[in-house]
C-alpha cells in the first residue's frame, strides 16, 4: 500500500502517547521540546501574542494540534496555528512567467504587512526565483512559506527528479522559509482514481498537476512520497513545518469530495503520523471549491483522518460563478470552515481565476479573509474577540467617528469612505437628522 522507502509507516501504525526522540542530534524542533515538557521562548512569545497560557501551546505541540511556524534560523515572531488559537490569514504573492517584477512583489509584500496578513507565501514562477525569494525573506518579518516544486517546474525538467527536488527543498529551508507546501499525497493510487473517475476541471493545483502528469506518463511513484523520511530529516533540521499540500483540491463544486480527493486526504493523515514520529510539525492543506452544505463535512473529515492536525484552507469558495468577486465567495466559505475546524485561511483575491493580483487585489483579499477569520473567532473565542466589536458598537452609538475609524479592521478604508461621504457632519449622510443613534 505504501512505498517501500516509507519505513515509518508500518501496517496499522499506532502512535504512542509520546513519540520517541530520534537521534538527529541535539533537539531541533518545537515539537521535540514540547514532548520533553520543556517550555521555550518561542512558545512563550506565541502564547503572549495569542493571550493564552504557554502550557496551552506546549500541549498543542505535543498532540500535533498546534504548529509553531518559525524556522529555527530566522528572526521572526513565531506564529501559532491550530486548536484554541485565533484563526490566521495567509496572503500569496509572487512573480509569474507572464507578468510582474520583483519591485512589484515587494510592494505587495508591504501591502500584506499593512493590511494585517499573518503570513505570506512566495509563489513565484517567473524571473530569478532564488533572488526573489531571498529578497522577500530579507524584507519582512512575516512568517514565510513557499512551494519548492515550482522551482523544479520552472527549471524545465520534464522528469520529476526526487534528488533535485529535495535539494531545492533543502535550499529553501536553509534560507529561512518557515513552512513549505509539499504534495506528498499525489500517488500512483490517487492517479489511478483520477483515470477511473474523471473530473470536470481536472487537477487545478500546479504542483499536483505536475506530479500527476508525470505519474500518468511513467507509472512510477511520487518521490516525495517514497522519500518522505528524507523530507522529514530536512524539515527537522530547520524546524520547518510541512504543509501537506492538497494536490487534488477540487477546482469546481462538481469535483468536491470525489474519490481521488478523499484518498489523498487519507494518505496525508498517515503521513502526518509519520512526520510526528520524526518530531516534525505538520499542517494539512484543504479545498478549494466546496458547496456550502458540504463545508462542515469537509472540515470534520480532515480533523478525523488527519488526527486533529491544523487545517489550512483556500477559501473554500462556495460558488463557481463569482469571477471578480471570488474573495467574497471565499470569505463566505472561510467563515463556515473556520467555525467548524479550519485554523488557517489562505486568502482569495478578486483576481482569482482571472489574472495575477495587484496591490488592490491583495488588499481586498486580505481584508475579506480577516473579516471571515474574525467572524469565526467571535463564535469560537468570544472571550478574546468580542470586546473589539462591543467597543465599535459603543463608538457608533456615541457617533464617535474617530473611534470608529480606529477600531475598523481597515482604518484607512473607513477614513476614505467617511471623508468622501461627509466627514464634517455629526451624523452620516445616510440618515442625516433622522439618525437613530442621535440622543433625543
Amino acid at each position: 500500500m505504501f512505498g517501500k522507502n516509507i519505513r515509518c509507516l508500518p501496517e496499522n501504525p499506532v502512535l504512542p502517547p509520546r513519540a520517541p526522540v530520534l537521534s538527529y542530534g541535539a533537539m531541533q524542533t518545537q515539537r521535540e521540546f514540547a514532548l520533553a515538557n520543556q517550555l521555550t521562548p518561542q512558545m512563550e512569545q506565541a502564547a503572549e501574542r495569542e493571550g493564552v497560557p504557554p502550557q496551552k501551546i506546549l500541549r498543542g505541540l505535543k498532540s500535533g494540534k498546534i504548529v509553531l511556524l518559525k524556522n529555527n534560523r530566522r528572526p521572526v515572531q513565531p506564529l501559532a496555528v491550530g486548536a484554541g488559537m485565533l484563526t490566521k490569514v495567509n496572503a500569496n504573492i509572487g512573480t509569474s512567467q507572464r507578468s510582474s517584477t520583483l519591485r512589484a512583489e515587494l510592494a505587495k509584500l508591504r501591502a500584506c504587512e499593512k493590511y494585517g496578513a499573518d503570513a505570506v507565501m512566495d509563489l513565484s514562477t517567473g524571473g530569478d526565483l532564488d533572488k526573489t525569494r531571498k529578497t522577500l525573506l530579507a524584507q519582512t518579518r512575516l512568517v514565510f512559506g513557499t512551494v519548492p516544486i515550482y522551482q523544479l517546474m520552472c527549471a524545465g525538467r520534464g522528469e520529476l527528479d526526487g534528488a533535485a527536488l529535495l535539494e531545492i527543498i533543502r535550499k529553501h529551508c536553509a534560507q529561512g522559509v518557515d513552512f513549505i507546501t509539499v504534495h506528498c499525497g499525489v500517488t500512483r493510487e490517487v492517479a489511478a482514481l483520477l483515470r477511473r473517475y474523471p473530473r470536470v476541471t481536472g487537477v487545478v493545483s500546479r504542483g499536483g498537476s505536475y506530479i500527476n502528469k508525470w505519474l500518468q506518463k511513467t507509472g512510477r511513484e511520487n518521490p516525495l512520497y517514497e522519500r518522505f523520511d528524507e523530507l522529514c530529516a530536512i524539515a527537522y533540521e530547520h524546524d520547518v513545518t510541512l504543509s501537506l499540500g492538497d494536490g487534488l483540491r477540487p477546482g469546481c463544486l462538481a469535483d468536491a469530495h470525489d474519490p481521488a480527493q478523499l484518498k489523498e486526504l487519507e494518505i496525508l493523515g498517515k503521513l502526518t503520523r509519520c512526520a510526528w514520529r520524526r518530531n516534525v510539525q505538520v499542517m494539512i492543506e484543504g479545498p478549494g471549491h466546496v458547496p456550502y452544505d458540504q463545508i462542515v463535512k469537509s472540515m470534520r473529515l480532515e480533523k478525523k483522518l488527519c488526527h486533529g492536525a491544523p487545517f489550512y484552507v483556500l477559501g473554500p469558495l462556495t460558488t463557481d460563478i463569482a469571477a471578480g468577486y471570488d474573495h467574497i465567495a471565499g470569505a463566505i466559505g472561510g467563515t463556515l470552515a473556520a467555525v467548524n475546524g479550519a485554523d488557517f485561511l489562505c486568502y482569495v483575491t478578486p483576481a482569482e481565476h482571472l489574472g495575477l493580483p495587484d496591490i488592490e487585489d491583495v488588499r481586498a483579499g486580505i481584508m475579506a479573509s480577516r473579516i471571515a477569520a474574525h467572524s469565526a473567532d467571535l463564535v469560537k473565542y468570544p472571550e478574546r474577540t468580542a470586546a473589539h466589536d462591543l467597543a465599535m458598537a459603543r463608538a457608533r452609538k456615541s457617533l464617535d467617528w474617530d473611534a470608529q475609524i480606529s477600531l475598523a479592521l481597515d482604518s484607512a478604508k473607513a477614513r476614505e469612505v467617511r471623508r468622501a461621504k461627509g466627514q464634517n457632519l455629526k451624523e452620516c449622510t445616510m440618515c442625516g437628522d433622522l439618525c437613530s443613534m442621535k440622543e433625543v
